[in-house]
């Protein structure tokens, strides 16, 4: 994860909660008063944001000490510390509820990602995310697929060409599309195109695209469709997949299941936190 681009993130972020200042803090507790902060789960799930709690209270107190005791992509027990943060209870109690919303939520993404992952059950075939992410949290939801045994697809639009359907609607056709992102993208640029028809797929094999994503396929046409790829094709599978269906296309010959739902079907794990008060005097 990019660090400089994180602090940058949970600054944006503390800024909007705290806005001038935690009122009712600082309002009760002096800067020499300081007590430890224990980060616990309230369910089973898989961990994401152990950076996010360290940088997150270091950017708001460079007194703060961290104590972590479950790595992101482990399993959270119930009830068992994630983290001890100790340090000015000011600053513990200000920083508490941005960390904790963001934390809950990329469990919750890890947690999914690894449940497709298992539900799939082939390590032949990757489990993927998509671009339908959180504004402003993309970096941190896709963070938290990659703890959860997933992947990674495109990051933004400048990552490689990916022709859908209205950029073949507006091209005229799919061959078009590929040969007019293929006199314009470097060479260096992988083009993939979505297609939702038996002759859309010959026309991209016959242009010998990068990689060709079937959408909302059904399983008997995919399986028919996929002896007519050639194997220097890489095979993308999209559109209608839940963990309910996901081991219908164990075995398949693809390469890669793209998934929306682990960043935006998602349910944030339980995370909660508790003070341990020693009100010592610094």
């Amino acid at each position: 994860m990019n660090e400089v681009k994180l602090k940058q993130l949970l600054q944006e972020f503390f800024i909007e909660d705290i806005g001038d200042g935690d009122i009712t803090s600082d309002s009760i507790f002096t800067r020499g008063e300081t007590g430890t902060l224990t980060i616990h789960a309230k369910e089973t799930g898989i961990f994401c944001g152990a950076s996010i709690i360290r940088a997150g209270y270091e950017l708001l107190d460079s007194n703060i000490d961290v104590k972590q005791y479950i790595s992101d992509g482990e399993s959270l027990p119930v009830n068992q510390p994630i983290a001890d943060v100790s340090g000015p209870i000011s600053t513990l109690l200000q920083g508490e509820r941005v960390i904790l919303n963001l934390i809950q939520r990329l469990s919750g993404i890890a947690t999914t990602t690894q449940q497709a992952v298992r539900q799939l059950n082939d390590p032949a075939i990757k489990i993927t995310d998509t671009r339908k992410t959180t504004p402003g949290l993309r970096m941190l939801e896709k963070y938290a697929v990659r703890a959860g045994g997933g992947f990674n697809h495109r990051r933004r639009l400048d990552d490689a060409v990916l022709i859908k359907d209205n950029h073949i609607a507006f091209a005229g056709s799919v061959k078009e599309a590929i040969q007019r992102a293929r006199n314009q993208a470097g060479h260096t640029v992988t083009i993939e195109v979505e297609v939702e028809s038996k002759d859309q797929l010959l026309e991209a094999v016959e242009a010998n695209v990068d990689v060709i994503m079937l959408d909302n396929t059904d399983l008997y046409h995919l399986v028919n469709w996929l002896d007519l790829i050639p194997d220097s094709i890489t095979v993308e599978l999209s559109g209608g997949i839940t963990l309910d269906n996901l081991s219908l296309f164990r075995g398949l010959t693809i390469d890669a299941i793209s998934m929306g739902c682990l960043t935006h079907h998602v349910e944030a794990v339980d995370i909660s936190a508790h003070h341990k008060v020693s009100k010592e005097r610094v």
